[in-house]
């Protein structure tokens, strides 16, 4: 019988989830195998899961965001005693369980933890000018991918879906930005292109339902990715649909790679998101960056 922390963020889909978690523990039961463990704060979850080497599973119980934390944990312990993760999607996006075919509904992903076999996950790594480094597991959004993701922290009336979809439009109207970014993509020649729009996806979705890159596979030992050049705010808001289905992007002004190894200098700093988290901000601002790949590095119970 495996071993398995339960890590669960109470506040995941905007503190909806806690009226969750008395019927996910009684539909596990008393399991002496089972050790539940709710986080207290920001960054908690990848403190726990950071020590939690003598477990064969630690699950993260929530949206993106402890899934985010959770593999930052992980990868802090060695590749040979690291447990294998595990995905209860209660969160508002839910973008990594949709991409790696987990359920959504949660007794049903928690059934997963135990009948379920370790599949190779890769995971994405980002390095910027200082050193600083942080994990990734689905999407690594630049430009005005990341101001749509800050504006939909101001949201507080809608949920889901629909607040994602009105950060998107907000994120068009106010954060109206060009970016001169010079590329270096594995060993292809470096290019310097006027960008407005950057998203890196190991997955084919973010936002809960925007399909920015559907070629993505988490478990090709690849990351893709898609590049917007300078726009109008007319033409940015036309092909909004097209990021709404999970087939190929029908432009070509949206260029559309896989790479291994990608490296960007601009000429301003970068907002960045990672899994939906701020990574690239006025606190920490980004001019240059490493992005890589990482194949296999996490085993996820599928």
């Amino acid at each position: 019988m495996r071993t398995i922390l339960l890590i669960f963020n109470p506040t995941s889909d905007r503190h909806r989830a806690a009226k969750k978690l008395l019927r996910m523990q009684r539909h596990v039961g008393r399991n002496a195998n089972v050790t539940w463990v709710p986080t207290e704060h920001a960054g908690h979850a990848v403190t726990l899961a950071a020590t939690a080497q003598e477990y064969d599973v630690v699950a993260a119980i929530g949206g993106d965001g402890t899934v985010h934390e959770v593999i930052n944990g992980l990868m802090q312990l060695p590749a040979e005693t690291r447990p294998a993760l595990g995905v209860v999607p209660i969160g508002s996006g839910n973008d990594l369980a949709m991409a790696s075919g987990i359920p959504n509904k949660a007794t049903a992903a928690l059934d997963l933890l135990f009948s379920g076999q370790p599949q190779p996950l890769d995971v994405g790594r980002i390095t910027d000018q200082t050193g600083r480094t942080e994990y990734w597991d689905n999407t690594c959004g630049m430009l005005m991918i990341a101001a749509m993701n800050i504006q939909y922290r101001k949201i507080t009336r809608l949920y889901g879906f629909p607040a994602y979809l009105l950060s998107v439009i907000r994120g068009i109207m106010q954060d109206f930005h060009i970016t001169n970014m010079t590329l270096s993509v594995d060993d292809a020649p470096t290019e310097t292109k006027a960008l407005m729009l950057f998203s890196i996806g190991n997955g084919p979705r973010e936002g809960g339902g925007f399909f920015t890159n559907p070629p993505a596979k988490n478990n090709d030992g690849r990351l893709n990715y898609v590049q917007a050049p300078a726009l109008s705010r007319a033409k940015l808001l036309s092909i909004l649909p097209s990021f709404l289905n999970a087939r190929p992007h029908k432009y070509d002004f949206l260029m559309e790679a896989a790479f291994k190894t990608l490296k960007f200098t601009a000429d301003r700093p970068v907002p960045i998101h990672l899994d939906g988290e701020v990574w690239g901000d006025d606190e920490h601002p980004v001019t240059e960056a490493l992005i890589e790949v990482l194949p296999g590095a996490i085993n996820l119970i599928r």
